[in-house]
């Protein structure tokens, strides 16, 4: 009797890891591809097209789907199903916003507390990082590197939390970046700006550190809110 509850507790025990293991495969699918426009926004999505395109059941999507809405990347409408969130001019300004909170903290704290000479160079290779003009392979790579490139900076603090926050704030970024990419817009580098933030951070100077950081997201802020205003609007 032991064993046999044993082995049922061992085999469900198995049965949860392997789910969870594949809520997350979808999860990072699906949110690749919301991010990258694969799904316009406002679009239905429908569970069971979703469990068939991923190759999983429908739980795995739920699940999936349920963190994908608190990433503010879908919204849950009962009974209707999921809808790509659209990110509208207020939610915008709040992304902005939001990112000159933690951002230029992070960019100050890191000036006080990096440490990893190793992460340090990195950092350096990715603020040189640039694109290749109408290359859309090169600026995808850039969107990868510029994501590396700010994440990467909260990491230099060593605090878990400003890495989440940069991180969360990244997503709605890279989904603006790849809607510019719809209106054939790949954006100017800004390679003088980044470089700029790591060497205030080399030097241990955090004044500068904030203030070129918030100078950098000034500037993306004015770019993007240019592109809304274009005539073949961004789907957001």
């Amino acid at each position: 009797m032991t064993t046999s509850i044993v082995k049922d507790m061992y085999g469900a025990s198995l049965r949860s890891r392997s789910r969870d293991k594949l809520s997350e495969k979808v999860y990072k699918a699906l949110k690749r591809d919301i991010v990258r426009g694969v799904y316009p926004a406002g679009e239905p999505l429908n569970e069971k097209d979703l469990a068939k395109k991923y190759k999983a059941s429908r739980t795995p999507v739920r699940e999936a789907a349920l963190r994908l809405q608190q990433d503010r990347l879908l919204r849950i409408m009962p009974n209707r199903g999921y809808f790509v969130k659209e990110i509208t001019l207020q939610e915008l300004n709040d992304v902005y916003e939001y990112r000159i909170a933690v951002e230029c903290a992070a960019a100050e704290l890191a000036a006080i507390k990096a440490t990893h000479p190793e992460l340090l160079e990195q950092l350096t290779e990715l603020a040189e990082n640039t694109h290749v003009t109408d290359s859309l392979e090169s600026y995808i790579h850039f969107i990868e590197a510029d994501t590396d490139l700010h994440v990467g900076i909260a990491r230099l603090t060593r605090n878990e939390m400003l890495v989440r926050a940069v991180s969360e704030a990244r997503i709605q970024m890279e989904r603006i970046m790849y809607a510019a990419i719809g209106i054939h817009y790949y954006g100017e580098v800004p390679t003088h700006e980044h470089t700029q933030i790591i060497k205030a951070i080399r030097e241990h100077d955090p004044a500068a550190a904030r203030r070129r950081m918030y100078d950098h997201i000034i500037q993306s802020k004015g770019k993007v809110l240019r592109l809304t205003a274009h005539p073949t609007t961004l789907n957001m």
